[in-house]
Formats: structure tokens, sequence, C-alpha cells
């Protein structure tokens, strides 16, 4: 079997105390064809100066540093630095197991595949997921893997538990300035590929800091989730209509999400036309909703108290919050 190059794309911001424990877990891959870019982008703290320190570790690290750009521009620099036919994406305050590159590799290899996917770890301050119960794998073409990737599963819509074919981003791009970039290419993406592999297996620690994007308060910014899903509906709506009611689901799970964040931000009031149009976007989808297999018996009880009043179901939310925190 051939021993291609893997580019591993490293986005760095301000994670000083994350980095090492990412880097390392990257340079003691099973799968040795690696090199390993580091995208300072513009970090304030010492990130950029531990790039270049870790850089002397290794010689297949490569680091690059930029002015501040964001995730996306971050990810797209480094990718047209990579000379890899392979590519990966490790956010820098994660880290993997040492056989994740080699696990996807083997699965592209053996499958003829374009992409493939592994589960991850959510890792939070007091919990962490557990390693599944049974392994399972899987090959599916782009429309079965579009609503996999929708219904989150088996794994996620997520750019880093997986290992691209580099030449599926010769016309594809991350969107610069958005949040939640992943939810906007993710569709896309899978559009350009004709296999995809995709097992359970979990080998990617996705570490939720409190100041993390995926841990904030609402800001402006957030209503990008509400735009990507709508955007990642119309395309599935005129190309794949046999799966419209995956990523119709997707749509109103993102409005719950940005409905949750409002019921605990201290601007609630200055967004309640927001408020209001969420609930009635969700009301007068009741029967989807409540009929949905891919929404929880927890998110229905919740949905339900929004009819009682929505005073609740904002108590309910932040209930559950602090139990999380």
């Amino acid at each position: 079997m051939s021993n291609e190059l893997i580019s591993i794309i490293v986005p760095v911001y301000n994670v000083e105390q994350y980095l090492e424990k990412c880097v390392d877990s990257i340079i003691n891959q099973t799968y040795t064809n690696i090199e390993i870019i580091l995208v300072d982008d513009g970090s304030t703290d010492s990130s950029g100066f531990l790039c270049d320190s870790l850089a002397k570790k290794d010689p297949r690290i490569s680091v690059y540093h930029k002015e501040n750009g964001g995730l996306s521009s971050a990810r797209n620099f480094g990718i047209e630095k990579a000379h890899g036919a392979y590519l990966g994406f490790i956010d820098s305050d994660d880290y993997i197991d040492p056989d994740m590159y080699e696990t996807l590799y083997n699965l592209i290899k053996k499958d003829n595949s374009d992409v493939a996917m592994c589960g991850l770890y959510n890792i939070y301050a007091n919990n962490r997921d557990k390693q599944v119960d049974r392994i399972d794998t899987l090959l599916v073409d782009k429309e079965e893997a579009i609503k996999i990737v929708l219904d989150g599963k088996l794994t996620t819509i997520s750019a880093v538990n997986k290992l691209y074919k580099k030449d599926i981003f010769n016309n594809l791009k991350y969107d610069v300035g958005k949040f939640y970039e992943d939810a906007f290419i993710i569709v896309r993406l899978l559009e350009q590929c004709n296999k995809i592999s995709i097992t359970n297996e979990r080998k990617y620690y996705y570490y939720h800091r409190s100041s993390s994007i995926t841990t904030q308060r609402f800001t402006k910014k957030q209503l990008d989730m509400l735009e990507a899903w709508s955007v990642n509906f119309n395309i599935v709506k005129e190309r794949y209509p046999k799966i419209i009611d995956s990523a119709k689901r997707r749509v109103f799970w993102a409005y719950f999400y940005v409905l949750d964040l409002l019921c605990f931000s201290d601007d609630r009031e200055k967004y309640s036309d927001l408020v209001k149009k969420l609930i009635a976007e969700l009301k007068n989808n009741s029967c989807f909703i409540l009929m949905s297999p891919n929404f929880t018996i927890k998110r229905k009880a919740l949905f339900i108290s929004l009819f009682i009043s929505e005073e609740l179901y904002k108590k309910l939310i932040l209930k559950l919050k602090n139990r999380v925190n």
C-alpha cells in the first residue's frame, strides 16, 4: 500500500495552554508521512512563539504567521500551503488518538473513497463521552453521507474528525467571516465526493472551553447558524428531496439552539422580535418536531413547555445548562 503525504492543518489563535498537547498528539501519529502546518492567525498571547518552538521538535512542522482573519481564513491559508495528497484539520485546543490518521487513511484506500470520517469525544470540564460499545464502518454515496451528517448520529459536521482528498478543495473554500463555518461548507463538500467512508469509532478529542465559540453566549454572529442550515435546506430541497426531512430537522435544531442561547442572554429583550419569530416558526411546525425520531424526548418535552409559557421554557433551559456546567 502506498504511503502518501497527509497535510495536517492546525489554525492557532491564543491557545498557549493547549497547543503543545495538540501538536504532540499529531507528532506521535502511527501514520508518519505527514506534514504539520501551524497557521498562527495573529495570536496576541505567546502562541505564535510556541509554534516556532514546537517546529524545532520535528522537521515535519511548518509555521506560518499571518494577520488575524478567523478560523476559515486560517484553514484556507493552510490549504494553499499544503503539499499532501490528503488534508486533515485539527483545532489547536484539541488532540487525537495516535492511530486516527492511519485509521482514516486505511479506510480511504480500502474503499477508494474521497473522504473518511470517524467519531469524536466531546470533552467538557466535568464530563466526556465514552467510546462506542460497538464499532461500525460503512461506505456510502454523497446523498447517504449528507443524511448521516444532517442526522448527527454516526458522525458530525465538524471538519476536524475527517481525512479528505486534497483535490476536493480545488474549487471549494471555507466562508471567511462566518461563524459555524463547518455548517456552511459540509453539504457542498460532500457533493464533491463519490464515496465516503465512515466509522463511528471515536478518535478525536473535541474540547469545549468555556471561552470557545461552542460555549459562548448569544451574539448577533450566531445568527449565521440559521443562515447556514437554511442554505443547506435549500440545496437538499432542490437536489436531494428524499432526505429533505433531515435537512428540515437541522433548520429547527438551529432555531432551538439560538432560542436556548437567547434564554440566558443579557440582551434577550433587545432580540424580543427574533425570539417571537423563532417560537412562532417552531410552533407552526409542531407536528413535524414532535413526530421526528431525530429530536430527543427531552427536546420534545422542552418544546411542549413552550406551549405552556415562554418563562417555563426559559427556566427549564437554564436548569439544564447549570446541570451541564
